[in-house]
């Protein structure tokens, strides 16, 4: 049995053997099953939550999404989010001739031939992004969704040679590469944190002897981390969020609507034009976007209604009228939430399923929005000065 890749670790009477992996290599897996029949651990840890762990044992898991509580609980932009990060995964193991997470998937079952407790070690996906979005700004988010769609949308094959390198990172990290470098905060929430949570839920399973089953990544960071003790409820935190946000967002509606209002009873004339002004570049913009999603003629209408008033209310948002219209005419059937694991392997796939459709719609309606609003917002300052 080869010893490439594996790391072991002898503290206070246990023995711990870390793997580490390729999450769509096949050697990997194959490796997996060696160790574990060899080593015949107490227990078993592999690099999953709770709901990664339930996406991969439930198989068509989309079929019980509704997506309007989906919508109405804001989560659209986590899950395309989730879905295009599967699409990375589930390209390259395409390509490869290997299921994305089979190391994984062989964790699981050799830990159950071995009668291994299995201990799911990662820490909750959401809580990752969510402390990964607290800490990279507007912009940041904003950059951080173009590179991540980017990243799925991209036709490239990778070489052999490529995934080699790539045993070197986690698969989130391998595609967040380039933002890691303009946003170094990412790398905490995204690979230090998690270093300090798995090696944490790796110390504390039960046993003498641990197989830990882990992204290549993460080891050097675990190896060093397991030594030192880890608070998990305090590394399980979502941060609160930042008032600012909050203010800014309560700051410029009031703003706009004073600005137009006083400029209406000293020159109603540029009010009007004021007003026209908000409309046609919140509207125009959002509904262009809701257009590119290919949104029903009613959802893109939607659209180019709700934003003027959206964005004057930072309670609610353009895209969630957009994408609840679109549910509504163009509502998803069993057939596209069965075949969302499938479809999202392509940019064709997820402008045709109904399902990724109305998530596309919900977010670049509200990208778009939040554009039109700056424009907007900057054209009514324009005929201020102007006219007054």
């Amino acid at each position: 049995m080869s010893e490439q890749g594996i790391t072991r670790i002898n503290l206070d009477g246990k023995e711990m053997i870390l793997i580490g992996t390729a999450h769509v290599s096949k050697q990997s897996a194959e490796q997996v099953k060696q160790v574990i029949e060899a080593e015949n651990p107490d227990a078993v840890c592999i690099e999953l939550d709770e709901q990664r762990y339930q996406s991969i044992v439930s198989g068509n898991q989309w079929k019980d999404m509704d997506i309007f509580k989906v919508i109405k609980e804001k989560k659209a932009t986590l899950l395309l989010m989730n879905l295009a990060i599967s699409s990375f995964q589930r390209r390259m193991a395409k390509q490869f001739g290997i299921n994305a997470g089979q190391e994984m998937i062989q964790g699981m079952e050799s830990a159950k031939e071995v009668d291994a407790e299995l201990v799911l070690a990662d820490r909750n996906i959401q809580i990752t992004f969510a402390r990964i979005w607290h800490g990279v700004g507007f912009w940041g988010k904003v950059k951080l969704l173009m590179q991540i769609i980017f990243s799925i949308f991209s036709n490239e094959t990778i070489t052999e040679e490529e995934m080699e390198k790539m045993k070197s990172q986690d698969m989130l990290d391998s595609m967040l590469d380039e933002l890691t470098v303009s946003f170094p905060r990412l790398k905490k929430p995204l690979i230090d944190e998690r270093d300090q949570y798995l090696a944490q839920k790796i110390k504390q399973a039960q046993g003498d002897k641990v197989v830990a089953v882990l992204g290549a990544a993460h080891v050097p960071g675990i190896t060093k981390e397991i030594y030192k003790d880890h608070d998990l409820n305090e590394l399980n935190q979502v941060p609160p969020k930042s008032k600012l946000p909050k203010v800014i967002g309560w700051a410029i509606p009031l703003i706009i609507v004073s600005i137009i209002a006083y400029t209406f009873f000293v020159n109603p004339s540029a009010g009007w034009q004021q007003t026209l002004s908000w409309i046609l570049w919140n509207g125009s913009f959002s509904a262009v976007a809701t257009a590119i999603a290919l949104g029903h003629p009613l959802s893109i209408l939607t659209a180019f209604l709700a934003a003027p008033l959206t964005s004057l209310n930072p309670l609610i948002a353009a895209g969630w009228f957009a994408g609840i219209v679109q549910a509504l005419v163009r509502r998803p059937n069993v057939a596209d939430f069965e075949n969302l694991a499938e479809d999202v392997h392509h940019v064709k796939g997820f402008w045709n399923n109904k399902v990724t459709r109305i998530l596309l719609i919900v977010v670049l309606a509200n990208i778009g929005s939040s554009l039109g609003t700056f424009i907007g917002g900057a054209d009514v300052l324009r005929l201020f000065f102007e006219n007054i």
